[in-house]
Formats: structure tokens, C-alpha cells, sequence
């Protein structure tokens, strides 16, 4: 099982590196800026990656280590004092960088799972 999750890891290594070779350069405006309004996928309709209910403390900090280091996901909204920071919960926190990642990498299936500790809602996890 621990070499699945490695290879797993790799594979999205991988396809994270390949994604962002191909993709343009965007500038973005700050006044372009809107809070999480989910995301249209093949699930049909609006959904969020979050953290999966019953994953343990310990496998969501994993997850949530490689999605803010490898996975490149801009955490710092969620660090103390951060924009997003509070509730301050490992739960919280995780949700934040699965969506992230899951919205700028590809909005499906694989970016939202986060060696089993992720899952999708059709419920704004923000309100």
C-alpha cells in the first residue's frame, strides 16, 4: 500500500510538471479576484475538494504537506494570520488546498484525491 501512495504521488508529480509546461502564462488583477465559487466538472454540476470525513489528522497533514510543497499550492492565505486561517483545523486547512489544487489542476477525478483522504461536495464548503 505504501508504494502505491508513493507511485500515486509520482504520478501526480508528473502530471503537475507536464500541465504546467503547457500552460500560458495568465497575469491576474487583483480586482479579478473572487472568493471559491466551485467548479464545473464531469461530476455535472458545481463541486468542491474537501477533506474526507473519518480521514485521520495525521493523513490529512501529509496530504496537505504535499499539496502546499510538490502540489504548489499557495497556503499562505491559510498560515496564522492568513486571510483563510481560521477555523483553525487541520480539517479547514485541508479543504482549502485539495480545492485549490483540484481547481487549478485539472477539475477531476484524480486531482481530488489526496491518497484517499479528499472527496467532493456539491455544498459551498466556504459558507
Amino acid at each position: 500500500m505504501r508504494t502505491q501512495f508513493w507511485i500515486f504521488l509520482l504520478f501526480l508529480l508528473l502530471l503537475n510538471f507536464f500541465s504546467q509546461a503547457a500552460r500560458p502564462v495568465m497575469t491576474i488583477r487583483p480586482e479579478s479576484l473572487v472568493g471559491p465559487q466551485g467548479n464545473t466538472t464531469f461530476l455535472e454540476g458545481t463541486t468542491w475538494c474537501v477533506a474526507r470525513p473519518g480521514a485521520t489528522q495525521a493523513e490529512l497533514q501529509r496530504a496537505l504537506d504535499w499539496a502546499c510543497g510538490i502540489g504548489r499550492v499557495d497556503c499562505s492565505v491559510i498560515e496564522r494570520h492568513g486571510d483563510c486561517y481560521e477555523p483553525d483545523t487541520i480539517v479547514s486547512h485541508a479543504s482549502f488546498a485539495f480545492n485549490a489544487y483540484y481547481q487549478t489542476n485539472g477539475n477531476n477525478r484524480i486531482a481530488c484525491y489526496f491518497g484517499g483522504t479528499a472527496t467532493f461536495t456539491k455544498i459551498n464548503p466556504s459558507k
